[in-house]
């Protein structure tokens, strides 16, 4: 028998209205609502922690039509022997709500283990379906990310600021410092030693470092770095204003005197840019999907563009830039800064995603540069 269609609508802060049905958990829900111009990777979009809080809109029509690579009998992730989800940028969905034209009800693929709708209501995860996602797209484009709420019929009323994080970093960092070595390394082998200030990374980021034969040492984003010996800093991404994360930003600007390599991406760029003595800005609508073109400057040779995989909505203001530093990436859509480095010591970093999941992997070798930065 097939389910009863629910009534849902999405509600924006400028009082525009969009009607749907609902799928996944029947709840109302606010947030910030953006868009994504991902064709696919859903899975990876929906558990990344730099969605924290928002009210994802796919651009893509036809969502859900792989399933969800789950647990068929738990609708729960797979993990590697670490804890590492296998299919996920996290443990759980971060987003507080999904937004689709279409979403597939009979999903095809060989590790689908439930439909997006399952895995969304096991989730506590409400979405929308059967609205105009273009008109819904252009008007954020045109007036800029906005809160909204997802009223489903028969559940209770919330308000726009509901749905507001008063430090969603915080929210997706980890609690306590954790050390991960590669499999099938001997314990008393030394690696290269890897401090990763944890704000929010995706799983990949884990999976990428220790395929290289690194260990890392997980931090949390409010932690120091008195006693723990590394070669080499990693800043991960994660969701919100980057100004909101003052003891971040102070452990940057010490570890600076060090000298030892950092690399920063996506929200370490904006992290590395502020400890730096720069400026951040929130863009009008972001940059979220997995084909934003950033073209490589200041070589000395033909600038190269490179696909990119993004997820952020701020971004460094160019002219605050010191002296000592200059950018490496720019946008080739609107411009804006899309990397950074010193002209003074090995630091570095980029607003995308090299690790890129879901999306291109074009841009991993600026891992093996940083890492190749390290001597231990």
């Amino acid at each position: 028998m097939k389910k009863r269609q629910v009534s849902t609508r999405l509600v924006l802060e400028d009082g525009s209205e969009y009607s749907g049905w609902s799928f996944g958990k029947a709840r109302s829900q606010a947030g910030e609502v953006v868009f994504t111009t991902g064709m696919a990777g859903y899975p990876q979009s929906l558990t990344d922690p730099s969605f924290r809080g928002q009210i994802l809109v796919s651009t893509y029509p036809l969502v859900g039509n792989y399933g969800v690579p789950v647990n068929p009998k738990t609708v729960e992730p797979f993990f590697d022997e670490q804890g590492i989800p296998l299919h996920f940028e996290s443990s759980r969905v971060q987003v507080s709500a999904f937004v689709v034209a279409e979403a597939c009800e009979e999903p095809s693929h060989f590790a689908c283990g439930a439909s997006l709708s399952v895995w969304l209501e096991k989730n506590n995860v409400p979405g929308i379906y059967g609205i105009d996602t273009r008109a819904l797209t252009e008007r954020l484009r045109e007036s800029g990310v906005m809160m909204g709420k997802i009223l489903v019929e028969g559940s209770r009323e919330v308000t726009m600021d509901s749905g507001l994080f008063p430090h969603p970093v915080a929210d997706v960092s980890p609690e306590e410092i954790r050390t991960y070595r590669p499999a099938g390394v001997d314990a008393g082998e030394r690696l290269p030693r890897i401090a990763l200030v944890d704000c929010g990374a995706k799983a990949n980021i884990y999976r990428c470092l220790l395929a290289r034969k690194v260990e890392i040492i997980r931090i949390p984003w409010n932690h120091d770095l008195s006693g723990i010996e590394y070669d080499g800093l990693f800043l991960s991404n994660g969701p919100g204003d980057p100004k909101a994360c003052g003891r971040t930003i102070a452990l940057v600007r010490r570890a600076f005197s060090l000298g030892k390599p950092i690399f920063g991406i996506c929200l370490g760029n904006q992290i590395m840019a502020l400890a730096a003595g720069g400026d951040t800005y929130k863009l009008p609508y972001g940059h979220r999907g997995q084909n934003q073109p950033c073209i490589e400057i200041g070589t000395g040779t033909s600038p190269r563009c490179y696909i990119t995989s993004q997820n952020h909505g701020y971004a460094v203001r160019r002219e605050s830039l010191p002296k000592t530093w200059e950018p490496w990436f720019v946008n080739a859509n609107d411009g804006t800064i899309e990397g950074i480095r010193s002209t003074q010591g090995p630091f570095s970093a980029v607003q995308f995603h090299p690790e890129g999941c879901p999306g291109p992997r074009d841009t991993e070798f600026l891992i093996d540069r940083f890492l190749e930065d390290i001597v231990y």
